[in-house]
């Protein structure tokens, strides 16, 4: 089966799926509101999953070569002290792969380049779907009309389309926690790969980059919709009593380079992924928490999913009807344990609670650590035929 599809979203999720319908024969079109095709996000770890899908994509050697293993490793309270460990030489054992960070920018950017340039279209908006004509929805670019076998929504946790195919659905809603990150300015000093401290309503964590510098995130309890004059300041007293490296990745960050984001997610979930020749993907299908790394590789999984099933299947009815058999309750489930992971984590704020988790923490073995991470991370493809 091979017909022409409109991606509406240029981000991470976007791309995959346009990388993912042109292997197995499709035209593709990707639509992205953005003037610029960039992400502009600070950091991203890849678990075995995103790894996995990417190498069925096509583009998994070239980013590992540009992402740096995460080797070393854990979690720590703000003192310093180790509340666990993560090993990656045994994720690798495992799974043939550790965790691995790269900037945002440069996944994009390699996405982008296993593109042919002419299917991005930047700078338009897509306003509407009609799907009067079942086989063919018309999809409104701006002032122009583009037709299409399948639509595939990937535009993000605030979906105009996901809206518009499910109207009384509430929709995403504050998670109660805020994020604030970005990439330092220069390489610095760091004795892991990768590291999360947790604290009282708060959590400051790190990734290592190729270059020497590091991306680095703050998630915080608070009312939506927050914002601060002088963000490194706010965090240097936030932060300022937390041991190394933190002070010292704030020290290393330029005012400008900090963003700001409230987290919203989809805590009621869709009942399908699709209607009719629409099909949703990525945030636009599950928007979850940030607390187990699993966002960006849920949407990687969504795109070879949606590849394969469109490569396997007789028609396009039967096809996305395999991907929401497949994708909705495994993507739905990792939503449901990134919200439980973040109120046993980073939300507890009860003296006694935090006590019982840290505790609980270095009580535990480093096998169930592991099992833990490849309960998420342990995904088998489908192939591309």
């Amino acid at each position: 089966m091979g017909s022409g599809a409109v991606v509406v979203g240029g981000g991470i999720g976007g791309l995959a799926a346009a990388i993912g319908l042109r292997r197995v024969g499709w035209e593709v079109t990707v639509v992205e509101r953005a003037p610029v095709l960039a992400d502009v996000g600070a950091g991203i770890s890849l678990h075995a999953n995103g790894i996995r899908a990417l190498d069925v994509l096509g583009v998994g050697e070239a980013v590992r070569a540009a992402a740096r293993p995460q080797y070393t490793g854990g979690t720590r309270a703000p003192g310093g002290g180790r509340l666990a460990r993560m090993d990656g030489a045994v994720l690798e054992r495992t799974l043939g792969t550790t965790i691995v960070g790269i900037p945002r920018a440069v996944l994009h950017r390699l996405l982008r380049g296993a593109l042919p340039p002419e299917c991005l279209v930047v700078g338009s908006e897509v306003t509407s779907v009609d799907r009067a004509e079942p086989a063919r929805p018309r999809v409104a670019v701006g002032d122009d009309v583009l037709e299409a076998d399948l639509v595939v929504a990937a535009d993000g946790v605030g979906s105009r389309l996901r809206g518009q195919v499910f109207p009384d659905h509430p929709g995403p809603v504050y998670s109660g926690s805020t994020v604030l990150r970005a990439i330092t300015e220069h390489p610095v000093r760091l004795r892991t790969d990768f590291e999360v401290t947790w604290g009282s309503g708060a959590e400051f964590g790190h990734i290592g980059f190729t270059d020497g510098r590091a991306e680095w995130h703050a998630v915080l309890n608070s009312p939506p919709g927050v914002r601060h004059a002088d963000p490194l300041a706010a965090l240097r007293r936030r932060f300022g009593g937390w041991h190394d490296p933190i002070p010292a990745l704030l020290d290393a960050t330029r005012p400008e380079d900090v963003l700001h984001h409230d987290i919203h997610e989809l805590v009621t979930p869709l009942p399908a992924f699709t209607a009719g020749r629409i099909v949703l993907l990525g945030d636009a299908a599950h928007a979850m928490t940030p607390h187990l790394g699993q966002g960006a590789c849920q949407a990687l999984e969504d795109a070879v999913t949606l590849a394969a099933a469109l490569a396997a299947e007789p028609t396009v009815a039967s096809a996305l009807a395999w991907y929401d058999a497949e994708r909705r309750p495994r993507s739905q489930a990792v939503a449901r344990a990134a919200r439980q992971a973040g109120r046993m984590g980073q939300q507890l704020t009860h003296p006694l609670a935090v006590a019982v988790r840290n505790t609980a923490l270095r009580l535990t073995p480093s096998g169930v650590t592991v099992r833990a991470l490849l309960r998420h991370a342990d995904w088998t493809p489908p192939r591309l035929r």
